[in-house]
Order: C-alpha cells, then structure tokens, then sequence
C-alpha cells in the first residue's frame, strides 16, 4: 500500500477504539506500539496510577543521544453523548473525500500519518533519533502529557524540536494561551427556605464567588501584553458549570462552580489565583463560618498547562516551513501540550491535518487533502535523521 492508503488504513483502525478520556486507551496504545515495534522502535509504555491509561513512548534511531526530533499526538477523544451523528461515530466512514469518526480531526489523523511513516525513519541510517509521544488524558487537562514530560526531564531525553500534530489544516501555528481548569466547591449549612439566616446558602457563595471571577476578567483586559500576538490579547475566564440545590424551598449546603482561564502569561494565572484566595480568606468564608464554622471552599486543580510562547528563533518553525513550504506562522486560542515540551528546552510548533472547527462536534471529519499533505511533510522529514 502506499504511504496515505496506509494512514488511511491506521485511522480506521484506531477509530474504533472508543478512547474517550472517561475510559481506557490501552488497546490502542498497544496497537500503536506494536506498528512502531514492526518499524523498528523501541517502545516504552507508561501507566498512570489508575493502571487504566497509558502513555507510549517511543524512538527510532540511536539510543542515547541528544537532538532528535518529536512528534506527539493525544490518543483521548472527547464523548459522542448527546451529539446527533449521521454515522456511527466509531466506525470510520468515507464520503466525497471526507473521513468521519470520532477523532479523526482531532488527533489520529496525524498519529495514523506518523505510524504509516514511521518504517521510512527505521530505514535512515543517521545520528538523529526521532521519537513518538502519544499520550492519554490531554482533553481533561493535559494530563497525560505533563506526566510524560516529567519522564522526560528525569530521563534526561532531549529533543531539540517537536512537532505537536493538533489540527491546524497543516498551517504552522507556534502560540498559544496556557489552560487552567478548576473546579470550586462550597460547603454551606442547610435548612429550610423559610429562615435563610440559620443557613449557610452555599448555592448564593458560588454566585459571588462567580461575581469576582466577572470582575477579574474585565482587568484582565487592562493587563493585556502590548503587542500581544493573541486574539483576544488578554487572558481570559470562562465559567463553565454552575451547580447548587435541590428544591425551591431547601437552603443548599452544597454547590460547585467549574471554570477555567486562558493566561497569556503565567503571571495572569498568579494574580487571578491569589486574588480569588484573598477573596474567600478575608470575604466569604468569614461571613460563611459565622453560622457555620465548618463552612469551607476548596478550589481542585483540573489541570494547569502553560501554553506555546512564540519565539523570535525557534528551529521547529524553520524545520516545518522547509518541510511543508508555507511561510508565517499563527497563534490560536485552543490549547495543546505544545507548552509541556517548550518548558524542556525544545522548539515547539503545532501543525497537523484537519481543522478545529471540526473537532468535538458531531459528525467529526479530516479531509483526504489534508492527511495527504500530513504524510507528504512526515515524509520530507525522513532524510533530516541522516
């Protein structure tokens, strides 16, 4: 088969494995590893503490040395529940040179194109290994990707460059904001509705403690970089569930907002996390344990991802642009793992097949165009390895 009937091929495959981030990987992870085995890699899978998720990790080429290249993909898709599909979201269909499935834009797309490559880096015969990261949990926090990237820094594996394959309809994108998704939780006093002063209305706490997040994200706006390359400019909130009581009549004891923020800098991150902890130390929870000393609000860490700080020099950019022939490069408002990989020193871009405006949404498709073009670029980076 040639080089795109045998992405093609790999996609089908990987499609149906169901791998929303709730459940397992494993099944495609080995899948994965036994085509890069077949390729000539050695192969490195990594648990997570559940032993239900695992990260692959994977080289080509000399062992032990440094300056080699990554590519990395998420193996986790996002749930098909409630969406209206026109086909089984699991099992791949083409139609008019559209290939439909869960996944196919975001991201196997691009790890289908890297496996089908892959038995052409085996067959160089040069000093520069090229390694596969796919990992588990990047849609719930980039988890699986922050662990990897500790491996990494503990094994000392340096790659100079990596290439993120997240679906930018293979333009070179090198920005991006960071994510950090939180999830807040009060605990209040019940009672009846007819007395709220003998409660603790934790349902009415989570309201002003989503008030402060508003009002933090209108200064944000002043705190924009000058010359920030991203639209918006600024750091951004978004609250994304609001979630407290049972019944018109009951005070509600409990309640729990989930929100996340975009920074633009860490910095933003620092001042909106301090400033919402000064908040609930000196305002709400006073107030709160005056009736109730057991009150409390705990904030839970989702995930904190820095994001892909453009960079006057940066070799992935320049490796890229050769490969693919396209000048410039962008910033986008969707995050990635790319930041996980700059914070180790390498030089990072985001370039992979599909757009993301087909990602998480029923009827999910990548354009045989575009797998195309992902191949050909895979290909042309062959002979960089000699």
């Amino acid at each position: 088969m040639s080089l795109i009937d045998t992405t093609i091929d790999h996609l089908g495959r990987m499609i149906a494995y169901p791998t929303v981030s709730a459940d397992s990987n494993l099944q495609m992870i080995a899948w994965l590893a036994e085509r890069l085995e077949d390729a000539g890699a050695r192969c490195e899978v990594f648990l997570d503490s559940t032993g239900t998720k695992g990260n692959l990790f994977a080289t080509i080429g000399p062992e032990d040395a440094d300056g080699g290249i990554l590519l990395s993909g998420h193996t986790d898709v996002v749930p098909v529940a409630d969406q209206i599909w026109s086909s089984d979201p699991f099992a791949m269909e083409e139609r008019i040179g559209r290939f439909y499935g869960r996944g196919t834009c975001d991201m196997k797309g691009f790890i289908a194109a890297c496996t089908a490559v892959a038995p052409l880096y085996a067959g160089q015969s040069g000093r520069r290994p090229i390694h596969f990261a796919f990992t588990h949990d990047e849609e719930v926090g980039c988890l699986g990707g922050a662990a990897l990237a500790g491996v990494l820094r503990d094994r000392e594996i340096r790659p100079a460059l990596a290439i993120i394959g997240e679906p930018t309809e293979m333009r070179i994108v090198e920005g991006h904001k960071g994510c950090c998704e939180y999830t807040t939780r009060f605990t209040g006093l019940e009672g009846h509705g007819s007395n709220p002063d003998r409660g603790v209305n934790a349902a009415e706490y989570a309201v002003r403690y989503v008030a402060r997040l508003l009002e933090l994200r209108e200064r944000l706006k002043d705190r924009a970089p000058e010359g920030s390359l991203f639209d918006p400019p600024w750091t951004t909130i978004n609250t994304g569930v609001i979630h407290g009581g049972h019944a018109h009549n009951v005070i509600p004891g409990y309640a729990e907002v989930a929100w996340e923020m975009r920074p633009v800098r860490w910095e933003d991150a620092d001042f909106v996390n301090a400033d919402l902890a000064t908040y609930c130390s000196e305002v709400l929870l006073p107030a709160m344990r005056r009736v109730n000393p057991g009150a409390a609000i705990e904030t839970e860490v989702i995930g904190e991802v820095a994001g892909l700080v453009p960079m006057d020099e940066n070799a992935a950019r320049d490796l890229v642009a050769e490969l693919t022939g396209f000048n410039g490069a962008e910033t986008v408002p969707f995050g990635t793992e790319a930041g996980l990989f700059q914070a180790l020193g390498m030089s990072v871009v985001v370039c992979g097949p599909g757009a993301i405006a087909q990602a998480h949404k029923p009827d999910e498709y990548v354009e045989l165009g575009q797998l195309a073009q992902c191949v050909d670029m895979l290909e042309r980076l062959a002979p960089k390895l000699a």
